[in-house]
């Protein structure tokens, strides 16, 4: 069987929206602008060919079309992460960390984080950037560069200034507990790795 269904990005835009009744809001959930929200939500009105928000000024409102479209589509995110969760070990948290090609993952030592760490199920995505990030396929993500993002939380794990590797997370989840227990791990990692032929990284500054 095949469904018809519109793009699942629109259909995430368009709930948020409508929970929060504001872009802004929706926004600051997705990890995106608000003029993402409002495109990704405008495709959708197009694509279904029905005003879903009557655009007031300062407000939005759902139409009627909206009102009665809703419901479903927020029971159906709601299965969908309820199956998602049952996939799970008990108690597990997934993470999903995104890294640049160009890194090399001996470095972090996976294998003794995993240890040290069996609450946490870690998945690493490679090659990712910050449209992985943004597009939520990632949780955090090792990105080269100059760590300055708007709305994320930049943390520098190698030395020197200019370009280099960062520690990304949203700000929005930047303090989740698994989060956390990532950045921390990075800073308790020693300098030197004798099972990568790479310095170990080493959280040096913070960026904003």
């Amino acid at each position: 069987m095949t469904y018809a269904l519109p793009p699942l990005n629109a259909l995430r835009a368009f709930e948020a929206a409508a929970r929060h009744l504001s872009f802004k809001l929706a926004a600051h959930e997705l990890h995106v602008t608000p003029a993402a929200v409002g495109q990704q939500v405008k495709a959708l009105e197009a694509r279904l060919g029905v005003r879903l928000f009557d655009r007031l000024h300062k407000q939005l409102i759902l139409t009627p079309a909206g009102q009665a479209y809703l419901p479903g589509i927020s029971e159906g995110f709601r299965h969908i992460a309820e199956a998602t969760s049952q996939l799970r070990p008990t108690g597990a948290v997934l993470l999903q960390l995104g890294a640049h090609g160009s890194f090399d993952l001996r470095r972090l030592d996976l294998a003794e984080f995993r240890s040290a760490h069996p609450d946490i199920g870690l998945r690493v995505l490679q090659p990712a950037g910050l449209h992985e990030l943004v597009e939520g396929k990632a949780d955090l993500l090792i990105a080269r560069g100059l760590g300055r993002h708007p709305g994320y939380r930049c943390d520098r794990i190698d030395e020197g200034s200019g370009l280099g590797d960062w520690l990304v997370a949203p700000e929005g989840t930047a303090d989740c507990p698994e989060v956390v227990s990532f950045r921390e791990w990075l800073r308790a990692l020693p300098a030197e790795n004798p099972r990568a032929y790479q310095r170990r990284p080493r959280l040096v500054g913070i960026g904003r």
